[in-house]
């Protein structure tokens, strides 16, 4: 099916628009763009040059997708946003592209960005996250999948969430929160595990008190949290789950959250 696109939309010819997508009135889409099949383009939406789309994304009004990277560091190269399938960008939401050619931001399929959220040059983002009204992500930050963002958080450079975890409202971190807990408070700390969304993920009750006991070594314990890596892996019974959570941490150039 053709897609319908408003004579008031203002396109570069050279961009390149799938089958049965919709832009409004007042879009704006430069010409180093792609974007995929079944797209909706509200008015007043910005998709500049690097950016390329895959299908069945939503995009509404006042998004910028594609803006200049936020870096000193940048010096006018082409760059790239690559964006999956089936995201949704609400109000304002802002996703800067890469800050150098050999570079790209990236965000997964099926994430909801609400209002007002802010994704830096070069972060990458997984599959199926949430990030809330306001969140600001900086740049170079990690996000694996079925991260959650509440409200107004602020993630800064270089960071990693790991996938399903959340992150409470109002919080600022500037190191790595592991996979598969809930962090909060400020300063923040760990909360516990995320066991809603690891039941989402499909992990079983039997995996979960595997997590739970992990997170006992590595938050609760009287170690440092690289012994306690080495705990996880004499006393814990072997798992996806569990060398998730071992290869995070022995990952980490910035250290994990604290247990305090």
């Amino acid at each position: 099916m053709a897609s319908e696109i408003s004579p008031k939309a203002e396109i570069d010819p050279r961009a390149k628009i799938g089958n049965n997508c919709k832009i409004y009135p007042f879009a704006y889409i430069e010409g180093d763009v792609e974007i995929g099949d079944g797209c909706t383009i509200y008015p007043f939406v910005s998709i500049l040059n690097g950016t390329h789309m895959g299908k069945n994304n939503t995009v509404f009004q006042g998004a910028v997708l594609g803006a200049l990277p936020q870096d000193f560091d940048f010096i006018g190269e082409k760059s790239e946003l690559v964006i999956g399938d089936r995201n949704v960008f609400r109000e304002n939401v802002v996703i800067n592209r890469a800050t150098h050619s050999d570079g790209k931001t990236v965000i997964g399929n099926a994430n909801f960005f609400m209002e007002g959220a802010h994704i830096s040059h070069d972060t990458k983002v997984g599959h199926r996250c949430v990030f809330g009204y306001g969140t600001k992500i900086a740049g170079d930050c990690e996000i694996g999948d079925a991260a959650i963002f509440s409200t107004s958080v602020i993630a800064n450079a270089r960071t990693r969430v790991g996938a399903c975890s959340m992150v409470r409202s109002g919080c600022t971190f500037s190191k790595d929160i592991p996979p598969f807990i809930i962090a909060g408070n400020s300063p923040i700390k760990y909360c516990g595990i995320n066991s809603v969304m690891m039941s989402k993920y499909g992990l079983d009750a039997k995996t979960q008190k595997h997590v739970a006991n992990a997170y006992r070594l590595v938050f609760h314990g009287q170690t440092s949290v690289f012994d306690a890596v080495l705990q996880i892996k004499e006393q814990v019974p072997d798992g996806e789950s569990i060398r998730m959570i071992t290869s995070f941490i022995e990952g980490t150039k910035l250290g994990i959250i604290s247990k305090i």
